[in-house]
């Protein structure tokens, strides 16, 4: 079988779009699956979406970038109490997801989290991080590593830039020179009205959107051909997702 190397887009907490997703690209236990974060917070299946990716990981090879929803709850499992702020962004239906579980299941979920990267580059020199980074010598530099999941400046650089700029040219931004590729979620691409992820300069967007009312999406990195979910408010049709926060 030939080896893909997949890459995933926010999840927050839409089991039934990650199954259909994985069906509709045929992932196989071949393939290498890099996730870039925010995979609870949102729908009602986060606890499910964690349990799944751990089960996953046993099988195959897979990276998991964390996110800031991700980095919420983590701090969540660790002490048992959540900030407003997460709780106000989807963090109330993670919460409901862990009702009842057991401590050992939770302690083992907390591992998971705390084992997350916070970035990682491929041997093709291609970045894949949750949100952006701000240091011009990479996120290895960076001063806040916050940035590596709240960082929405790398990709608003890439969407403000003249389509035209070459690469040689002094104005062209230095942060976009030091990978071939760079891949990132945080940011949905719904917010420029576009519905499938998105290429601006150099970086890939796999944000579209699923915790409100897009898809989630699966891309092969080398093809760039991908897959997209039904818009998860049709998957879970009696929830509301973030979109009630």
């Amino acid at each position: 079988m030939m080896k893909r190397t997949l890459v995933v887009g926010d999840i927050h907490g839409g089991f039934k779009a990650l199954e259909q997703v994985f069906d509709r690209a045929k992932v196989t236990q071949y393939d290498q699956l890099i996730f870039l974060g925010d995979y609870v917070d949102g729908w009602s299946e986060s606890s499910i979406v964690i349990q799944f990716l751990m089960k996953l990981s046993e099988n195959q090879e897979c990276i998991f970038i964390k996110g800031n929803h991700d980095a919420w709850c983590e701090d969540w499992l660790a002490v048992g109490k959540g900030e407003d702020v997460w709780l106000f962004n989807g963090g109330k239906s993670t919460v409901e997801s862990y009702k009842d579980y057991p401590l050992e299941g939770l302690e083992l979920h907390l591992e998971f989290f705390q084992r997350m990267k916070n970035y990682h580059v491929d041997e093709e020199n291609r970045l894949f991080i949750h949100a952006g980074y701000s240091s011009m010598h990479g996120p290895e530099k960076e001063v806040y590593s916050s940035n590596y999941r709240w960082d929405r400046t790398l990709w608003e650089t890439a969407v403000a830039m003249d389509k035209k700029l070459a690469k040689n040219s002094e104005l062209y931004p230095k942060r976009l020179l030091l990978y071939n590729e760079i891949y990132i979620g945080h940011t949905p691409t719904l917010h420029l009205g576009i519905k499938y992820p998105l290429n601006k300069a150099n970086i890939w967007n796999m944000d579209t959107g699923a915790a409100f009312t897009g898809s989630l999406s699966i891309m092969d990195v080398d093809t760039k051909e991908f897959w997209q979910s039904d818009p998860l408010p049709t998957l879970y049709p009696d929830e509301r997702g973030r979109n009630q926060y």
